[in-house]
């Protein structure tokens, strides 16, 4: 080979080692999440964004949001660095196949932590995954007792289960209620199902005699099958494990067919958009929530102030919970002084935060400790707190 281009040769090959070294910090740096002298933490949520139950799913993206926009502008420290926040949401379409397809996709995205998700039905397969990554999962409105009991360490949530709230439940309307036959009806997710269960045994427990047990499923707007079953067996009152897209045609149809019964739905139906919905059938019914009513969490009613001013409309359901879903991973990355899954982890599971919703700690299985349950009812066309249930709550909701 000629001196001149075995010379063009050398400097080549020196340009691209060159270039090689100059690449490689650059590489290592978005690999780490980290920017310079910042540090970019990637919080992954999910959530029905579309289909039915899309109100709902965009009130935990909101209330995910809200906390994510609150922590970069009080410019957040992590490990001495600055962290910024970024939200990656996605949509599981309440559908359990759909849940596990975004869920590796959002490992895949290298998220540092999930907010969610909303369902216990997307949750449950969903959580496995997260697990198998190492990745940190708190939920802020999966109740199914399956969820923590499948003794993964990195699932987490927010609020009681549905062991304490089927128990609130089916005691209240054996007792409070005074019902002795009931009625029970659930959409066969692992949600309403689960729940149902539980109410069932507490309806039982308390000398209640359950008439009928009947199902449908998730997608179902027509419901005079199974409610003139259920008519037939002269029910007190219907219990119903669902969502308020469920709830809301269900009710009105109870009343198209002249049954005098009482209504109660869990969580699933404490929404604004299950009155409107429903309109004047939805008079009377009775749903709980866990947690105590908005206006006497710690800070419900600043955040609902801020919810309702920056988006326009009222909570729906979850929003405060999602909100301190976020700060409770944000304090346990600050405790461990690194958004690294693995190493905040352990914090996770130790943390004691002051939340939104209420003093929050888990206990050994992922389980918000002291979770309280209140009880409502639909009067003059809103939700009216009656009673709050366990946790260190008052007696009775004012």
């Amino acid at each position: 080979m000629p001196y001149k281009y075995l010379s063009l040769v050398i400097l080549c090959a020196a340009a691209l080692a060159a270039c090689g070294k100059s690449e490689t910090p650059a590489t290592n740096a978005a690999a780490s999440g980290a920017t310079g002298d910042e540090l970019v933490i990637k919080i992954g949520a999910a959530a029905p964004l579309t289909g039915p139950q899309a109100h709902i799913g965009k009130d935990n993206e909101n209330g995910t949001r809200m906390a994510i926009e609150d922590a970069n502008a009080k410019g957040v420290t992590i490990g001495g660095k600055k962290a910024r926040f970024e939200l990656l949401s996605e949509d599981d379409q309440t559908d359990p196949k759909t849940a596990t397809i975004v869920a590796q996709k959002l490992v895949d995205a290298k998220v540092n932590g999930i907010i969610g998700h909303l369902n216990s039905g997307t949750t449950i397969p969903a959580s496995r995954i997260y697990s198998d990554n190492g990745i940190p999962q708190i939920s802020p409105s999966a109740t199914a007792v399956a969820y923590t009991a499948q003794g993964f360490k990195t699932a987490f949530r927010v609020m009681a289960n549905d062991g304490q709230q089927g128990k609130v439940l089916g005691e209240y309307a054996a007792k409070n209620l005074g019902a002795k036959n009931i009625a029970v009806i659930d959409d066969r997710t692992a949600y309403g199902q689960g729940l149902a269960d539980e109410f069932i045994k507490s309806a039982q427990a308390n000398g209640a005699q359950i008439v009928a047990h009947e199902y449908t499923t998730d997608k179902a707007v027509d419901f005079t099958s199974v409610l003139t079953l259920v008519k037939g067996k002269k029910p007190e009152l219907v219990f119903f494990g669902g969502m308020d897209p469920q709830g809301a045609p269900m009710l009105k149809q109870l009343k198209a067919l002249g049954l005098p019964v009482k209504f109660m739905m869990g969580d699933g139906g404490y929404t604004p958009k299950l009155i409107e919905n429903a309109g004047a059938a939805a008079e009377g019914a009775y749903a709980s929530l866990p947690g105590v009513p908005l206006e006497q969490m710690p800070g419900g009613k600043d955040f609902s102030q801020r919810y309702e001013a920056k988006f326009k409309q009222p909570i729906q359901l979850y929003a405060p919970y999602c909100y301190d879903a976020v700060n409770v991973m944000i304090a346990a990355m600050q405790k461990a002084g690194t958004a690294e899954p693995a190493k905040y982890l352990p914090e996770l599971a130790k943390v004691v935060h002051d939340g939104v919703t209420a003093k929050i700690a888990f206990d050994e299985k992922g389980d918000l400790k002291g979770g309280a349950i209140t009880l409502y009812q639909v009067k003059q066309g809103k939700w009216q707190p009656l009673e709050t249930l366990g946790g260190s709550t008052p007696a009775a909701a004012r």
